[in-house]
């Protein structure tokens, strides 16, 4: 693996990175120690209270590495900041909870920076998903700024009424589903250890090209997750005609991001031809970090 540049290291912080400042302030420390300009968001600026921020989206095309300072949500919002299908690699720091995605702590930081300088490390490749959305009255394409692409997963659900949301799939042009459901799940990969399977749908290896379709407490028994090739376009169509405004059904984008649905409203979603470049340690073992962070395949 060659080795990666240290000339600008760009540092996306955590929502709540202001009470954790000073291991914001160690890792720019040691990150200027290898003689790297740091490029500091405007999170982290207001923690550090300086005026010169990038946004991400600058951090993005003007570094050549990535730090991701927090844990998985932190993760997920830097993938979507990601607008070239050239982005550079990043290094997830957790400084959070599970951290399932994160490959660092500050515990193990100066080792993992002495394997990257080495150029001792793998570039692991996430899939991402591309989502349109085409309201009766006009067409959006959340895409074309790259602030509405998913990392993880596409929810269909509604707040806190227990009604049914009536929707219909079309996988490219074939029709595919008619059903009532509390909602839908579109996970990729990297987002099949998340809420899709929590609602029963499969644990997929992120190797694999393909995309989950996860009913939320289908009404059918037999509606059952399903997997498909990440090169279809999912169709899905609000079929349920909601009046009382309390009763809302939303679109939420990788648990961050929420967008009202109306009657007839159409969600598309495919893969994007964005991907996250993600920095591993040789010898990183996939099923371990299952072991360890979901208790999977392993009796205690």
């Amino acid at each position: 693996m060659s080795k990666i540049s240290f000339k600008a290291v760009g540092i996306i912080c955590k929502d709540s990175i202001g009470k954790d400042v000073s291991r914001l302030e160690l890792v720019i420390k040691k990150m200027e120690k290898l003689g790297a300009k740091v490029l500091i968001d405007e999170r982290g600026g207001i923690a550090l209270k300086i005026k010169k921020t990038y946004s991400q989206e600058e951090i993005c095309k003007k570094s050549s590495l990535i730090i991701s300072l927090g844990g998985d949500g932190t993760l997920l919002r830097t993938a979507r900041a990601l607008c070239s299908t050239k982005s550079p690699p990043v290094l997830s720091v957790n400084i959070g909870r599970l951290g399932f995605l994160t490959e660092a702590t500050l515990e193990d930081f100066d080792e993992k920076i002495k394997l990257i300088r080495a150029g001792k490390f793998k570039i692991d490749t996430r899939s991402m998903l591309a989502i349109t959305l085409k309201r009766k009255s006009a067409t959006t394409v959340m895409t074309k700024d790259c602030n509405l692409l998913a990392l993880n997963d596409v929810v269909i659900n509604q707040g806190s009424f227990a009604r049914l949301i009536k929707m219909s799939i079309k996988i490219n042009d074939l029709d595919a589903a008619l059903f009532k459901a509390d909602g839908l799940i579109i996970a990729s990969p990297t987002g099949s250890t998340g809420h899709s399977l929590s609602a029963g749908g499969p644990i997929v290896h992120p190797k694999v090209d393909g995309i989950v379709i996860t009913p939320i407490c289908p009404v059918l028994l037999s509606m059952r997750s399903i997997i498909i090739p990440d090169r279809r376009t999912i169709y899905i169509k609000i079929e349920t005609e909601r009046k009382e405004q309390q009763t809302k059904i939303g679109l939420t984008i990788d648990g961050q991001q929420t967008y009202d649905l109306d009657f007839e409203d159409e969600i598309s979603i495919t893969r994007a031809p964005q991907q996250l470049n993600l920095i591993r340690a040789e010898g990183r073992n996939y099923y371990k970090t299952l072991n360890d962070k979901l208790g999977w395949g392993r009796e205690k």
